[in-house]
């Protein structure tokens, strides 16, 4: 029985996820990146649930469409730099996902995440402020791809990917 935590992204479009992962290579301590940029759903499933999870998440990638989102703002993560999420439907379905998986979930899962991509992160306050104003200086809101569903197997640092499904429904989250 797997005991490792299960982290659930969103996956996003090959063009957006480029562009951040340059973005985080950029700027994100090469010493700390350990996995490509990505936006978490949730940070620690339980890894001995990881049939009923993955069955959860084809289940839900099946029945949806990609749900709109729109990066937001530029925004500061403590020592970090992150870009927010605004996505209605993305939140819906990973409501879903929790009230499927209720009383398994930690206390960081149980409440609604704010959704962003990290670039930046554990570096010296200066130089997250820097980044900040850098990369705010030239933000414009935009659409986001968010294109389906990957679970991960944390490991303690780096991720290996237990599979990723691609939204392929016709219900429209909002």
């Amino acid at each position: 029985m797997r005991r490792e935590p299960i982290i659930m992204t969103a996956t996003m479009g090959a063009a957006d996820q480029a562009w951040a992962d340059a973005l985080r290579r950029a700027h994100y301590p090469a010493d700390r990146n350990a996995v490509e940029a990505h936006v978490t759903l949730f940070h620690q499933l339980p890894g001995h649930c990881e049939g009923e999870i993955v069955e959860r998440t084809r289940a839900l990638a099946r029945e949806f469409a990609c749900p709109d989102a729109r990066l937001s703002e530029v925004m500061r993560m403590g020592n970090g730099v992150a870009f927010r999420i605004q996505s209605p439907g993305l939140l819906t379905i990973r409501a879903m996902m929790a009230e499927d998986l209720h009383g398994l979930l930690t206390a960081q899962d149980q409440g609604t995440p704010r959704l962003h991509i990290t670039v930046q992160n554990k570096v010296e306050a200066a130089t997250a402020r820097a980044l900040h104003a850098a990369l705010s200086a030239t933000f414009m809101p935009r659409p986001l791809a968010i294109t389906g569903l990957a679970l991960h197997r944390y490991l303690g640092g780096p991720w290996k990917q237990i599979g990723s499904w691609p939204f392929r429904g016709k219900a429209v989250a909002r």
